[in-house]
């Protein structure tokens, strides 16, 4: 038994187990793919055609076995013409440059956010945006209500709104998605930060003391935009201000970065 498996061992080839897991992985993709779409549908009743084929074969019955083995002959062809919505779109998929997409997700998120802000802000909303960097923020996403949304400025617009209950807290997008709402962040403890800056201001710069988030601050009682980086606040600054703020912080950032080492927003 032993001798036999070595020899069994001996002919497969490195090239052999490197063809199988390509195999199996483009099957696991085009699985992917076409799971939750009509696609999955076709395709079982390809598999029922093929099947009844090989069972009209046993049973002789050569008029049905001819009818389908004439369809099947020209199976590649009517693969392309049942799935070419689903080959079209995973094409597409595949052409699309990574670099762009990476930058079109990212500019996308901080557009809403600023939307968002410069509405809060005129709006004399009181709101603190945390957005996460390099360094996770998992210790402080505890302390939320999880929220795992899209980022939209209605969203963040609603979840400040002063009637409801997580306005008081902070919102923390991670990787490019509103993760937790209603968090509680550590407070400054710096002594030279100006006395009249409240709870959110503080905790603004607080959490960019700890990490390397950048927070979007809106004050309740001037509806003027603060934006906090590495421990330091800038004050008043408008909604033009803030987009180059947002664009110089996370997308010439990322597009700096090897593609592997880019995380998509």
């Amino acid at each position: 038994m032993l001798n036999w498996l070595n020899q069994y061992i001996a002919i497969i080839r490195w090239q052999d187990v490197v063809d199988i897991l390509a195999v199996s992985f483009i099957i696991y993709r085009v699985i992917l793919l076409i799971r939750g779409t009509r696609a999955v549908q076709m395709a079982g009743g390809l598999a029922v055609i093929i099947v009844v084929y090989f069972v009209s074969r046993v049973l002789e019955l050569y008029t049905l076995h001819w009818l389908l083995g004439t369809i099947l002959s020209s199976l590649f062809l009517l693969i392309i013409i049942v799935f070419q919505d689903d080959i079209r779109r995973v094409l597409t998929q595949m052409g699309q440059s990574p670099f762009l997409k990476i930058r079109v997700k990212t500019f996308q998120a901080l557009e809403e956010i600023a939307k968002a802000v410069t509405i809060l802000a005129e709006n004399y909303t009181g709101a603190l945006v945390v957005l996460e960097r390099e360094v996770g923020l998992k210790d402080y996403l505890e302390s939320g209500v999880v929220i795992d949304a899209q980022v939209t400025h209605d969203l963040l617009c609603t979840i400040f709104h002063k009637k409801t209950p997580l306005h008081d807290g902070a919102v923390i997008i991670e990787k490019g998605k509103l993760a937790v709402a209603g968090c509680v962040l550590p407070l400054s403890t710096n002594p030279v930060i100006s006395r009249r800056l409240g709870t959110r201001h503080r905790a603004a710069i607080g959490i960019t003391e700890q990490t390397d988030a950048v927070s979007i601050v809106v004050s309740e009682e001037t509806g003027s935009i603060s934006v906090a980086i590495a421990g330091k606040i800038t004050r008043d600054i408008d909604s033009g201000t803030l987009r180059r703020i947002l664009n110089n912080s996370f997308a010439g950032e990322e597009l700096e970065k090897p593609w592997w080492r880019r995380r998509i927003a």
